[in-house]
């Protein structure tokens, strides 16, 4: 069903967006001035951490004249992706790789990489291993066990030596990020590296232009982390009047689960524990209110910044939600069904009454 006020096709125009701008963890800035560009171009304010976090905020009915609003929602997502840096030069010129969050390095494999050097310049390169033609090496290609040591990029410049790389800006410590290549199907599938979560982040922007048509009844604030996929994004930044907080991140799709690409899952708990059960149950009750078929999950190797927030101490209730994707951390997928969905239980909750 689709969410009152939510624009898809300008949702989909900003992840494209963001989906093309390189942003590994700890290599954030061009991804996260986009995203502050878009909220300011609505009319609102915007705040950094200093750790390089971005929050807004949409007032709810009645605090026009600053008096208290009991219930503050706040709603977080990462904007930081899987990445790599260069752990060092090889004797052959080609850079080898240290994994920036989890992944398993034959789901990069092939994959074409951007090395984003000290000066500014980027030099364009491509995951291999180290026996990478099979008619070179045969059997050996097959059975070569897939770990950073095997692994380096062939980069899209002369070089046959560690001097020559460096000559080209090359060095240790630079970041490497990614080509998610994104593609919108015909059929409404979004195929791309990095959904997880930047399908989310878009969908924020989506709900904020409707919000801003259809003021919530609760005072509302966006969350964007940037450290999500090594484990602290949320551990601070979070508004100090946030009285529940909702991580929505992506749900994963795969045997044994419930999650689809073609809705919004509910997830009662990961590798972490279980999330609030309360606040669990009244987006459930929302979900209803929206006529959304919400699928609820358990993911056994999966932590969001809400686990995050939790371990550094937040005392708040916390739940989290999002979008089906396929093959999470590899070449994922999800379908425009799954971001209104999840837009359409995000407005459902905050138009909620206080009392609910």
């Amino acid at each position: 069903m689709p969410a009152p006020g939510f624009d898809l096709p300008s949702t989909l125009d900003v992840l494209i967006r963001l989906l093309d701008t390189p942003s590994p963890t700890g290599f954030t800035g061009q991804a996260v001035a986009l995203i502050e560009a878009e909220v300011r171009a609505l009319g609102l304010e915007t705040q950094r951490t200093r750790k390089g976090a971005l929050t807004w905020e949409v007032p709810g009915r009645g605090t026009g004249d600053g008096e208290a609003q009991a219930r503050h929602v706040t709603f977080s997502a990462h904007v930081d992706t899987l990445g790599a840096m260069v752990k060092f030069i090889k004797k052959n010129g080609r850079p080898q790789l240290s994994a920036l969050g989890g992944y398993d390095w034959a789901t990069v494999e092939g994959e074409d990489v951007r090395v984003h050097t000290q000066s500014g310049r980027v030099v364009t390169g491509t995951v291999v291993n180290i026996r990478q033609s099979t008619h070179v090496h045969g059997a050996a290609l097959r059975e070569l066990r897939r770990e950073a040591s095997v692994m380096e990029v062939r980069l899209d410049e002369r070089t046959a030596d560690a001097a020559q790389t460096r000559a080209h800006g090359i060095e240790v410590g630079d970041f490497v990020s990614f080509d998610a290549r994104p593609r919108v199907t015909p059929g409404g599938y979004i195929k791309a590296r990095h959904l997880d979560n930047k399908a989310a982040v878009a969908v924020f922007l989506g709900v904020t232009k409707a919000l801003l048509g259809r003021p919530p009844a609760c005072t509302i604030a966006f969350h964007v982390t940037t450290y999500e996929e090594v484990g602290h994004g949320a551990a601070t930044g979070i508004p100090p009047h946030t009285g529940e907080l909702i991580a929505v991140d992506m749900a994963a799709v795969g045997e044994g689960q419930q999650s689809s690409e073609h809705h919004v899952s509910l997830c009662v708990a990961d590798s972490g524990g279980p999330y609030d059960h309360a606040l669990s149950n009244r987006l459930r009750q929302a979900a209803q209110r929206a006529g959304l078929e919400l699928r609820v999950d358990l993911y056994p190797f999966y932590s969001s910044d809400g686990t995050a927030a939790w371990r550094a101490g937040g005392d708040y209730p916390v739940a989290l939600i999002g979008p089906g994707v396929d093959a999470s951390h590899a070449y994922e997928r999800t379908h425009t069904d799954a971001l209104e969905a999840t837009a359409a239980l995000m407005l459902a909750h905050v138009q909620a009454p206080d009392s609910e």
